[in-house]
């Protein structure tokens, strides 16, 4: 949200704080990519097994054992966590993510399109001020009105 008030176009998957991003700014003006709850709900229900993408796709491997490789020790974790459990699924949102990294390549090579974007979500930040949020937790969760004072 903090990016979006400089001029930044929202990249990333449908949960936490781009769930309401997307919902102020629109398809247009967001590049939202991976699996939706329902799919996610769905792939967990299968059995989610990173190792599938991990043997299966060339550019993860080697993003996986780069990490191994490269970093030894201090990142290990990180690469045997990715290649056996991967518990935010990761991997298997990779190609998702992928292609819609190149979208945006291609979107923002059209300067007229992407100052657009970036244009909607600057006039759109002001939704998440914190004078508003404020006023709405006071409102809907504490239930509580501002004091007057002297």
């Amino acid at each position: 949200m903090k990016f979006m008030i400089n001029g930044a176009i929202t990249l990333g998957t449908l949960d936490g704080a781009n769930v309401e991003i997307h919902d102020v700014v629109g398809d247009d003006n967001a590049l939202i990519f991976g699996m939706t709850t329902p799919e996610v709900n769905q792939l967990k229900k299968q059995g989610y097994n990173p190792g599938i993408p991990y043997n299966n796709n060339h550019i993860i491997r080697a993003a996986v054992d780069g990490i191994r490789n490269e970093f030894g020790e201090r990142f290990n974790d990180i690469a045997v966590s990715l290649s056996t459990i991967d518990p935010y699924m990761v991997l298997a949102d990779f190609a998702d993510y992928a292609n819609t990294q190149q979208k945006a390549s291609r979107l923002y090579e059209d300067k007229k399109v992407w100052n657009r974007m970036s244009l909607v979500n600057i006039a759109k930040a002001g939704r998440f001020a914190s004078d508003r949020s404020i006023r709405d937790y006071a409102d809907t969760i504490w239930h509580s009105k501002p004091v007057k004072l002297g």
